[in-house]
C-alpha cells in the first residue's frame, strides 16, 4: 500500500531526469520528504496495519480509505469526492465522516462531495446543496435541507 500512496507524490518533481538518474542528494532529500508526507497520511487515516500489504488483498472498506489517502498524498487544496461512502458499512461511514472533518479542520482542505448517504452528509457537511433533475431544491445546513418541503416532496413523495 505504501508504494500505491507514493504514486500520489509523483505530481511533485524530484529534479531533472539526469538528477534522478544519478540519484543526487537533492533527489534523495525530495524522495525522503515524499515518504514523510505519505507516512503522515498513513497515520492520519489509521492505515498503519496495512502499510506493507498489497492493495488488491485489502478489504473493500480499507481500499476506499487508500483511495482517499492517495488523493491526500497529492497535497490538494480542494478535494472532490464522488460517493465516498458507497459500499461502506455504517461503522466505516462514521469513520469516513470523522476523517473528512479532520481533513477540513486539521489540514485546511476544502472538501466537496456528491453523496446520497445522509448519515455521512449530516456528520461531515457544513452546507448542503440538494438538486433534483438539474434544479436546485435547497441550500443550507444538513438539517435545513432535510426539512425543506421541496426536498421531502422530491425524494420522499408528497
Amino acid at each position: 500500500m505504501l508504494d500505491n500512496l507514493l504514486l500520489g507524490r509523483h505530481r511533485f518533481p524530484h529534479g531533472s531526469f539526469a538528477a534522478q538518474w544519478l540519484w543526487t542528494p537533492a533527489v534523495r532529500a525530495a524522495e525522503a520528504a515524499s515518504r514523510d508526507q505519505v507516512e503522515d497520511v498513513i497515520q492520519l487515516l489509521d492505515l498503519m496495519p496495512y502499510r506493507n500489504s498489497p492493495v488488491a488483498g485489502l478489504p473493500y472498506g480499507v481500499r476506499k480509505v487508500v483511495e482517499l489517502a492517495r488523493a491526500l498524498a497529492t497535497q490538494p487544496r480542494l478535494l472532490l469526492l464522488d460517493e465516498p461512502a458507497s459500499g461502506l458499512n455504517p461503522e466505516e461511514t462514521r469513520e469516513l465522516a470523522f476523517w473528512i472533518d479532520d481533513i477540513q479542520k486539521d489540514l485546511g482542505i476544502t472538501v466537496i462531495m456528491v453523496e446520497h448517504d445522509m448519515s455521512l452528509v449530516s456528520e461531515a457537511a457544513d452546507r448542503v446543496l440538494c438538486m433534483n433533475m438539474g434544479q436546485v431544491l435547497a441550500l443550507g445546513t444538513p438539517a435545513e435541507v432535510q426539512g425543506d418541503p421541496a426536498v421531502i416532496a422530491a425524494y420522499l413523495g408528497a
